[in-house]
């Protein structure tokens, strides 16, 4: 059945070949969209600021010149977001009526409410618990929380064997959510040497929501100032907690006074939604979405990957290269004299960079019923086609024969196609894969100028670009066209198996290849000279399956490997290059 759809597709096409006239997908409107949008007009396009407003104006307009209508009101779908989170001016700490520093010696988290809580303290260990049939550590077991601040250690026990199944437990809000559940009305976290030598304090997140009590991170001294007389040290705790499956917590014997103020900052900032509408099917839909905001002018806490720059981060790749393209598309359906049976919807995102809030926002706020979606197709960082060909399409798995849909209209002397299952990756794609709709999520991958003011659209390749959205034209055709259905079927996880922080300051200094085109082993895209990865021998495309001969097999077990390292240490990593097994050996 299904390959006599994707023929009848394939006629289709060639019918309307002979009797529309389409627009063409041209380089030279290509460069032009990608030099605007990557410009110095925009100023990065950074969520919430004024070069982001006036790109989602341009997207607009640009849309409308290819004949494109909104899909309701003026195209804009606008809301809110949270651009900025600092200490307030109310933060205080004293221990026994000691008084600490706000930023020196202790820092409010995103996640705390705003609040003030006067109680004795109780030690608690990770302040994890029991979880399903194989985790059974209990770090609150027998002591008595109600009304007192909970003082937890950050990260988990890696002396635990069960600590890979901990680590997807171990977030920061996790621990102030069990604790809370257990009656604590504050929550002190404090990093042991274990999880970070440097005892950093953390600035609080734009975007973490609060968690309803007062949270402080703390410094080791302080904790050590809130323990001292009961068990010594926090560096001691650390030891005797991670040994521990029950009872590690005990009641300190001292009193904690505490303010906790974050104040955050919001802007509006709005995605771009047009339509064509269909003929035949107008409650279906396709959608094509592609984020166009960016670091800004980066520097701190922008995502940057040079912190310390503060320029504009031109984004030329990532993503007015998608956007581009998105447009494009929807010039050359809209001058097809075969209207699609289904609508066929275009959404240039916002606040993908922050975490995927513009996709996020759509899918619960536009009124369309996922289950009449046929499919999502998300086009993320699509102009750096390399030598070979190559692109990376994500989501295969997510409906039964979109592989074979795809391969049907790939030109294979064109692009060499590497396929992902997963629905679930790092881009707005996974917002709709989380409602059971199927999607495909197209990138031609990362490079060195990832994140960077290098980004720049003179280092695009466009005649790469022009065979994408051919194939692309072709996919959304078929899926725009009666009656074929795509049939979702979940394919991975709809969330990170695990969380993607690290110890801090444990890197190897590669760009991992987040895609995940290979089948057992994580790829190394890019290595940076000078970091440890570089220094080791390790080599761009070398695949990594293997540190300290345990294995990696993606990128969570990656993520994972680097979190039970500490810094200064001597590693193996083996790697597949050139098809032979090469063992190298890293000092962190």
């Amino acid at each position: 059945m299904r390959t006599l759809l994707i023929i009848s597709a394939v006629v289709l096409l060639s019918a309307c070949a002979g009797t529309g006239k389409k627009a063409a997908i041209t380089t030279g409107e290509l460069i032009q969209i990608t030099g605007e949008l990557a410009s110095d007009r925009f100023s990065g396009r950074g969520t919430g600021t004024g070069g982001d407003s006036l790109a989602a104006l341009y997207i607009k307009k640009e849309f409308q010149k290819a004949g494109i209508e909104p899909f309701t009101g003026s195209g804009l779908q606008t809301f809110a977001v949270n651009v900025a989170a600092e200490a307030g001016s109310r933060n205080r700490l004293s221990v026994d009526g000691k008084e600490y520093v706000t930023g020196a010696d202790f820092m409010p988290l995103a996640l705390t409410s705003n609040s003030a809580l006067e109680a004795d303290v109780a030690f608690c260990g990770y302040g994890l618990l029991p979880s399903g049939d194989t985790l059974h550590r209990d770090d609150f077991a027998g002591v008595d929380l109600s009304g007192k601040w909970a003082l937890i250690l950050r990260g988990y026990p890696e002396s635990d064997p069960e600590s890979k199944g901990y680590a997807t437990l171990s977030t920061d809000r996790l621990k102030v959510l069990n604790a809370r559940e257990k009656g604590a009305a504050g929550v002190l976290l404090v990093s042991g040497e274990k999880w970070d030598v440097a005892d950093n304090l953390d600035k609080p997140s734009r975007s973490e929501a609060g968690s309803g009590i007062p949270v402080l991170q703390v410094k080791r001294s302080v904790a050590d100032a809130i323990v001292r007389g009961s068990s010594g040290t926090i560096a001691g705790l650390e030891e005797k907690a991670a040994e521990a499956k029950t009872g590690a917590g005990f009641i300190a014997g001292v009193t904690v006074s505490a303010e906790a103020e974050v104040v955050k900052k919001e802007a509006l900032t709005s995605n771009v939604v047009m339509m064509i509408r269909g003929e035949t099917t107008p409650a279906e839909y396709v959608i094509i979405g592609a984020h166009y905001d960016h670091l800004g002018m980066g520097g701190p806490g922008s995502s940057s990957r040079t912190p310390d720059t503060v320029a504009v981060h031109y984004g030329a790749d990532d993503n007015a290269s998608g956007v581009a393209l998105m447009i494009e598309l929807a010039e050359k359906l809209a001058a097809s004299q075969e209207k699609p049976a289904r609508n066929i919807v275009f959404v240039a995102f916002s606040g993908e960079e922050m975490g995927l809030l513009g996709s996020k926002y759509f899918v619960e706020n536009t009124g369309i019923d996922p289950s009449a979606v046929n499919l999502m197709i998300n086009l993320d960082m699509v102009g750096r086609m390399k030598e070979g060909n190559g692109l990376q399409v994500a989501g295969v798995g997510t409906a039964a024969g979109l592989r074979d849909t795809v391969m049907a209209y790939a030109d294979t002397t064109a692009l060499s196609l590497a396929f992902t299952n997963e629905g679930y990756g790092p881009s707005d794609h996974s917002s709709f894969y989380g409602k059971n709709i199927p999607v495909l999520s197209l990138t031609t991958g990362a490079h060195l100028d990832y994140h960077t003011p290098a980004d720049t659209p003179d280092k695009l390749n466009y005649e790469g670009m022009v065979k994408i959205g051919d194939l692309v034209f072709r996919i959304v055709s078929f899926a725009a066209a009666e009656p074929a259905r795509l049939a979702f079927t979940e394919s991975g996880p709809k969330e990170p198996a695990a969380p993607m922080s690290r110890r801090r300051g444990i890197t190897l200094g590669i760009m991992p290849d987040f895609a995940g085109n290979v089948k057992n082993g994580l790829r190394a895209d890019f290595v940076t000279p000078g970091k440890p990865a570089a220094l080791g021998g390790m080599l761009k495309g070398d695949i990594i399956v293997a540190i300290d001969e345990k294995p990696v097999a993606n990128i969570e077990d990656y993520m994972f490997r680097l979190s039970q390292l500490k810094p200064g240490q001597m590693i193996t990593v083996e790697v597949l290059r050139n098809g032979e097994r090469e063992l190298l050996l890293i000092q962190l």
